[in-house]
């Protein structure tokens, strides 16, 4: 097993395996909430993918061999998820959470947009604002609202127009009612 990493350096090993199987990632979740200036309690890093169940199953193996711990979570027919894959240790928790055949566009999308690494050389790169709240509204929970408004919030100078029009193109609702609640 992997020793003596922080889970910051467990999501980079991660993803560069994740890259040599080619399946690019970018950081989504409260990690992202946070680079964005929201910051709340968590104990993960959550990476989205755009992978298939069976390309989920080969990056699973792949982790195993180079000795992390993981548990591949299949998705059943009424998951909004193609699949988790949880990768644990010492360091904490990665999550590598697949779009793919549910809602891949936000992920293709967001790594189109040339995503933000997170530090220098890091091999993580951040989702942008646009498909981050997209992604919120997608997984539709009332926590996931409350991220986007104060997400929205710390970052005022964002476009909420092409954010929304983002969210339309992916036939998210949920939007006007998030731009109603920041007044």
């Amino acid at each position: 097993m992997p020793g003596g990493d922080s889970n910051l350096e467990a999501a980079e090993r991660v993803a560069v395996l994740l890259a040599e199987n080619e399946v690019p990632t970018v950081v989504i979740g409260a990690v992202a909430l946070a680079a964005y200036g929201y910051i709340r309690t968590t104990y993960d890093i959550d990476l989205g993918v755009d992978a298939n169940v069976p390309k989920m199953r080969k990056l699973a193996v792949a982790l195993v061999e180079i000795g992390f711990a993981v548990e591949f979570h299949e998705p059943d027919a009424d998951d909004p998820l193609c699949g988790v894959i949880d990768v644990s240790g010492p360091f904490g928790l990665v999550q590598i959470i697949s779009f793919a055949d549910r809602f891949p566009a936000a992920i293709r999308d967001a790594l189109a947009d040339h995503p933000v690494p997170i530090r220098p050389a890091s091999p993580l790169s951040l989702i942008p604002i646009p498909q981050l709240v997209a992604l919120k509204l997608y997984s539709g929970g009332s926590k996931d609202k409350a991220d986007i408004v104060e997400l929205l919030r710390r970052n005022p100078d964002c476009d909420l127009n092409h954010i929304r029009l983002t969210c339309l193109r992916y036939r998210i609702g949920g939007m006007d009612a998030v731009l109603e609640e920041l007044g």
